[in-house]
């Protein structure tokens, strides 16, 4: 998300610092970019004075379920801890800076099928510890809103694949196909829960919604961004396997099953 929310911004007219743990993969072409670990509030505070941002789009955090069930307290202490540090610091410098926070539709946990469009209103039950720092990330923003009054919008996003995305079903999917394609492994699809169904949007639908959230929404808010069309894991494979060169046989791998 974060290159496609740097040029949008960009071409919006906007100075950009872009912030991350580690060195982009691709050249940062426009703005700046420092090398920044939210966990670390000095040197976080410090280049929120120095920048002094009109606008911040929190998406910093540890993102992958599966990894937060290996390393759950790296996941606590870069989503909730890194949430505190930013507001932290602007309280401490006396900003008011707009800030929307990229928060999770791995809040809801389970939902059941009668509840589908989940609504932002829908009770909050996560099934790993991704999902309850992105419940903690969400409220700390809330409760800064209400006790400090910085602006704030919270979005929680739903499934979104593009570009550079890694670690999804659908990037997954299609680099084990495309490896297929070109012989380096054997013609076999190892998939987890064909019939699992997921909205799944496009990062560039989503840092629009993002930019449009920081103008219009309305502060103290929580919105939920997600696609509006559904896909099965098996729809997926369907689309991939009519894209390819190659014929391949499914396998189901139990390994894949774990909720993501």
């Amino acid at each position: 998300m974060g290159p496609f929310l740097r040029d949008h911004c960009s071409q919006a007219g906007s100075s950009v610092l872009g912030l991350d743990i580690s060195k982009p993969r691709e050249p940062w072409t426009s703005g700046v970019f420092e090398h920044c670990d939210v966990r670390d509030y000095d040197h976080f505070r410090r280049l929120i004075s120095e920048f002094r941002p009109d606008r911040i789009f929190h998406l910093a955090a540890q993102s992958y379920p599966t990894v937060s069930l290996e390393k759950p307290r790296e996941t606590v202490e870069s989503n909730l801890c890194g949430t505190i540090n930013l507001y932290e610091s602007l309280r401490s410098l006396g900003m008011k800076s707009r800030v929307v926070v990229a928060c999770s539709s791995a809040e809801y946990g389970f939902v059941e099928a009668q509840n589908i469009p989940v609504k932002e209103t829908h009770p909050l039950h996560p099934l790993h510890p991704y999902g309850v720092s992105k419940v903690g990330q969400d409220l700390i923003a809330s409760q800064y809103f209400v006790n400090y009054a910085i602006p704030t919008v919270r979005i929680r996003i739903f499934n979104t694949t593009g570009p550079g995305k890694l670690g999804d079903v659908c990037s997954d999917l299609t680099k084990r196909a495309v490896e297929l394609e070109l012989g380096i492994n054997q013609r076999y699809l190892k998939v987890g829960n064909l019939t699992t169904r997921r909205a799944i949007g496009d990062v560039r639908d989503l840092i629009r919604a993002l930019w449009v959230s920081a103008e219009r929404a309305e502060l103290g808010e929580v919105y939920n961004v997600g696609a509006d069309r559904i896909y099965s894991v098996q729809e997926i494979v369907d689309a991939i396997r009519a894209k390819l060169n190659v014929s391949f046989e499914i396998e189901q791998d139990p390994q894949l099953m774990a909720v993501r």
